[in-house]
């Protein structure tokens, strides 16, 4: 009687198999839930297995195990026909990346995913460090603490240690155009802080070249970075190494006597403005290669991914380029110290466009010496600039893209606003250093957001083009 219960259970169980096979076609499932639904159910196989000599008696045991088997192998012939032939052809992008192709795709560090792994980790936290060397930087010019250091040596110096030292740096600072126009007056404990605040910018820098520089000799050493890599590393580590150079002839310039006796001592806006850039493009540099070790082909699972993603980059590109070009007229908004005038949105003071925004010749001047016109560009950028964003997600609403991607781009546009947000409520409320700084961090951020969705549509390798599907299936 149980050996007959058995019998037909088992020819159920098979006859099931068959009707499910015949139908994954149908259905659509993917490798991943089907192979889990079937190692579950052979896992309750061999559960119901097991039980059946409490039940059966020891002299029949031969016969539980031949159906045993026969149960189990019904189920396999259901696993290996029915489930994995449904979709080991839609390979993943990770599955691609770990199988590491060589056609159509270079890789920029050899030695396998563990090495790519210790690259990027490197190049992400140089990158964040850099990020922190602008914010920080931003933090000395709103404090008015860039020009209390009136020297400078490549190696750098220890600080003052004794009130003699800290007395003949204060001289030097009184003899600064500085302190005889702006803070005639200041005692030694106000200096100290603008001292301590100038000298961690510069040391800072100095530090970041050589957190940079002994992994990049390690991983040279080791044989983890190609020549590829390496050039374009060595281009950054110079262009950093020229960063405190850029950075000293910037000060330089304000420590001069300024034209006129009405006219504050500040840097020049167009050494800042190369300061800054410099910056924003060792950063995006970093930030860029770092994203190419870490994820050398972009999140796609099929061909209308790909499309959807080329007509993002199309879009993707000027986008990027037009909030790089905002950020560096930030500079100039900073260098002429233009956000404390017109301290009202969005007119500016009782009018939409100054008068004397052509008062200077020739022309050209006026867009980076002339306060109103500075910021009137700056208004206009980034208001450009977040109409350009709002319509970069407008149009690929609807576009058939990766979810990764139609994040990215929420995201972007979440920023945007956030920024211009921050940039309205730092005008209005003077320009504190609170506000100030958050701005300028904002404006790296945006930039981050888009360097980010301009890596994240580019093309894959044309080994991964051929191995994917049409259309993605959903799950």
């Amino acid at each position: 009687m149980l050996e007959s219960r058995l019998i037909s259970i088992l020819r159920k169980n098979k006859d099931l198999g068959h009707k499910i096979s015949s139908n994954l076609g149908r259905w659509g499932f993917t490798a991943t839930k089907i192979s889990n639904e079937a190692s579950f159910s052979i896992l309750n196989q061999q559960r119901f297995i097991s039980t059946v000599p409490k039940f059966a008696p020891t002299s029949r045991s031969s016969i539980a195990r031949s159906f045993a088997n026969y149960g189990l192998r019904s189920f396999q012939h259901l696993n290996h026909k029915g489930l994995h032939r449904t979709s080991f052809r839609k390979i993943s992008t990770v599955a691609a990346s770990a199988a590491e192709s060589k056609e159509g795709l270079k890789f920029l560090v050899t030695a396998g995913p563990h090495a790519r792994k210790m690259v990027g980790i490197w190049l992400f936290a140089s990158a964040a460090w850099v990020f922190s060397m602008v914010v920080l930087g931003g933090v000395t010019r709103l404090t008015r603490s860039g020009l209390s250091m009136t020297d400078w040596k490549f190696t750098g110096s220890l600080p003052p240690l004794t009130d003699e030292d800290w007395l003949v740096e204060f001289e030097k600072y009184k003899q600064s155009p500085e302190y005889k126009r702006v803070n005639k007056g200041m005692n030694i404990e106000d200096f100290k802080f603008i001292y301590w605040m100038e000298y961690a910018h510069r040391m800072w820098g100095r530090a970041l070249g050589i957190m940079f520089a002994l992994p990049f000799s390690y991983f040279l050493r080791k044989g983890y970075i190609t020549v590829r890599l390496g050039l374009r590393l060595s281009g950054l580590f110079a262009l950093g190494a020229g960063q405190g150079l850029i950075g000293w002839w910037m000060v330089k310039s304000g420590l001069e006597e300024p034209p006129s006796g009405y006219v504050e001592p500040r840097v020049s806006p167009y050494r800042l403005a190369a300061h800054l850039t410099s910056a924003f493009a060792i950063y995006c540099g970093l930030f860029w290669t770092a994203l190419s070790v870490v994820m050398p082909e972009p999140p796609t699972e099929s061909l209308a991914y790909v499309r959807g993603a080329a007509k993002v980059k199309r879009l993707a590109l000027p986008v990027g380029i037009l909030v790089g070009i905002t950020a560096i007229s930030g500079a100039f908004v900073a260098g002429n110290d233009a956000g404390r005038a017109f301290n009202t949105f969005p007119k500016m003071g009782d009018t939409w466009i100054p008068d004397d925004i052509f008062s200077m010749k020739p022309i050209m001047r006026n867009f980076f010496e002339n306060t109103a016109t500075v910021q009137l560009d700056h208004r206009i950028l980034a208001t450009a600039t977040l109409a350009a964003i709002g319509g970069l997600w407008w149009s690929t609403r609807k576009l058939d893209m990766h979810p990764a991607v139609r994040h990215l781009i929420g995201s972007t546009m979440g920023m945007a606003a956030l920024q211009v947000t921050l940039g309205i409520s730092t005008l209005l409320s003077y320009v504190p250093v609170s506000l100030g700084t958050a701005h300028q961090a904002g404006a790296l951020t945006l930039l981050t957001f888009m360097i980010l969705l301009n890596h994240t549509v580019r093309r894959p390798s044309p080994s991964l083009l051929k191995t994917l599907p049409s259309v993605a299936k959903m799950v």
